[in-house]
């Protein structure tokens, strides 16, 4: 395969870094960035395995057995009770967690747009929201894939572009590959893999290919997708802390990443804010728009409906899911009891996701000879523990515990 043929491969892949390459992960790695300077940038690449790893794992079960994760989720429990309880958990953690999170996504791409215009972020909102809707609305898989591959280049060449005007440390950032975990940094490190790791992601992953390629034979190409599309997210990621950790010294703390562009005018120059902008308002934007897509296949397939773009039912998911974000970024207010519920949830729900996908892709009867291999289940039982371990972090952390 050429290197103009993996390039046209891109796909469903870069719709996975499109969603995790988000408000949210920008401003942890900015934080982290400010905060501990070079120090977790392996945290980044063991997020990025730990990603490829189970996104392949999914894409691979789409692209064999033509079965979004919710349908397989669904189908595989003979119990009612079983049945209902993951079809509920998969209903609440990803429609209402995408929902709730929905908010900060529009918000956050329109604190870039803000930024570069002077117009309020409440204004631009509740627009982003309304150029999202209609992208999604045409039910083209094809355009708004192409959409959101071109938003994906733009924010790896914004943050890039800022990560090189900056000028960073290139020795420390070499240091920052051998792990190290820096006093109080253990947060920090939990978020930043939990925004990489994401669960709705593997649900839109299992349906997105099956949109994109016809069968396994398809899965050289859609693995050459899944571990470019990561690694590019990966490295948007890492430009994204190496400006904040070269430009701030260590130990500054950054309340509101939507000011962390105009922070970065008086030590980099009127060019490192424009950039930092666009690239924040290309990852809102993205989000934006994977995240409703993410809950509508998530829920049509936990409720046994049809995965169509175009279907009514289908349609009102990502509306619903979307409607929130606009009406509370017009509001400029965040649900906070809706995210502590969403984090909640997913915490729960991705450990029992990521074990799941593990025995599935074992299936013989499901997959045949494309079943797991020993270290694919090694990998997979590694980034799990891991998983989980993130889980009980995140939710004695919730209610207090640590």
């Amino acid at each position: 395969m050429t290197l103009v043929d993996r390039i046209r491969s891109v796909g469903p892949g870069a719709m996975v870094a499109a969603a995790f390459i988000g408000p949210g992960t920008v401003t942890t790695a900015s934080v982290t960035g400010a905060a501990y300077g070079y120090a977790l940038i392996w945290t980044i690449v063991f997020s990025v395995v730990a990603t490829i790893v189970l996104q392949e794992m999914s894409a691979r079960l789409g692209l064999v057995s033509r079965e979004g994760l919710g349908e397989a989720l669904r189908n595989r429990f003979d119990s009612p009770a079983l049945r209902y309880a993951s079809v509920a958990l998969v209903v609440s953690a990803i429609g209402i967690g995408t929902a709730a999170y929905e908010t900060g996504n529009i918000l956050g791409g329109a604190a870039g747009l803000e930024t570069v215009t002077g117009v309020s972020a409440s204004i631009w909102g509740p627009l982003m929201g309304l150029v999202a809707a209609a992208l999604l609305w045409t039910g083209r898989y094809e355009l708004i894939e192409r959409a959101l591959v071109a938003l994906v280049a733009v924010m790896g060449v914004s943050f890039l572009i800022d990560a090189i005007l900056i000028g960073p440390d290139l020795g420390a950032i070499a240091a920052g590959f051998v792990p190290s975990v820096p006093q109080g940094s253990a947060f920090l490190i939990t978020g930043l893999i939990g925004t990489t790791v994401v669960s709705y992601n593997l649900f839109l992953h299992a349906s997105s290919v099956q949109e994109r390629w016809s069968g396994p034979e398809d899965l050289t190409e859609c693995r050459t997708d899944t571990i470019l599309s990561i690694v590019v997210g990966g490295l948007i990621t890492l430009s994204i802390l190496v400006t904040a950790a070269a430009v701030f010294p260590v130990g500054t703390e950054i309340s509101d990443v939507g000011r962390m562009a105009e922070q970065l005018e008086p030590v980099a120059g009127t060019y490192a804010q424009v950039f930092f902008s666009i690239g924040l308002f290309a990852a809102g934007f993205t989000s934006a728009t994977t995240a409703p897509l993410a809950g509508a296949y998530a829920t049509a397939g936990a409720l046994g409906w049809e995965g169509d773009l175009k279907s009514t039912r289908f349609r009102a998911v990502w509306v619903a899911i979307l409607g929130v974000g606009v009406v509370f970024s017009a509001l400029d207010y965040s649900p906070v009891e809706a995210i502590l519920f969403a984090q909640v949830a997913n915490g729960i729900l991705l450990p029992i996701i990521a074990l799941f996908l593990i025995l599935v892709m074992n299936d013989r009867d499901t997959l045949g000879e494309y079943v797991n291999t020993t270290v694919q289940n090694a990998l997979g039982a590694l980034v799990t523990l891991v998983v989980v371990w993130l889980g009980v972090r995140s939710l004695l952390s919730i209610v207090g515990v640590i």
